[in-house]
């Protein structure tokens, strides 16, 4: 699957800066949803297919940190990047902590949100293929020692055939 096609939430209160943001992420190959609250974000996204979720911190209803721990609840390898026009390096700190895969103040520019996305899909398909690798892993070392075991079965069983 290619990097583009990795489908981005963009959440914001701020209903200019997240159609502004889509229409960005679309133009660069992106599929761009917006999501102009916390709630309905969650909504958008247990929906499914999104790599990224772009969500800014603060929000009525469910701010950005909320959005975030429900995010990673419902799916461990989203990759939440939190963007806020009140940062602070407290805030950031605990938005990692959290598990946001970055943390940008406002404004900013759009080269760096590009930068940004590139990265956290990259990430992403690293991880898918980690995972993949893991599997595969995990497949040889199971059968490898059963692969052993049915040949020594099959050796003990022609053995007694030619020699009894």
């Amino acid at each position: 699957m290619n990097e583009k096609e990795g489908r981005i939430l963009v959440v914001d209160d701020d209903k200019e800066l997240a159609d502004t943001l889509v229409e960005y992420l679309t133009k660069l190959g992106y599929q761009a949803t917006p999501a102009y609250g916390g709630k309905e974000a969650l909504i958008t996204f247990e929906q499914g297919g999104f790599r990224v979720i772009i969500t800014d911190l603060k929000m009525p209803e469910m701010d950005g940190m909320k959005l975030l721990e429900e995010v990673r609840r419902l799916d461990s390898k989203a990759t939440v990047i939190i963007v806020t026009g009140y940062g602070s390096i407290e805030s950031a700190v605990e938005a990692i902590k959290c598990g946001a895969y970055d943390f940008i103040t406002k404004p900013f520019e759009m080269e760096v949100m590009r930068a940004i996305v590139n990265r956290a899909m990259e990430r992403h398909s690293i991880l898918r293929k980690l995972h993949v690798f893991r599997g595969l892993s995990l497949a040889l070392i199971i059968s490898v020692p059963l692969w052993l075991l049915l040949g020594v079965f099959l050796a003990l069983v022609w053995k007694s055939v030619l020699f009894d």
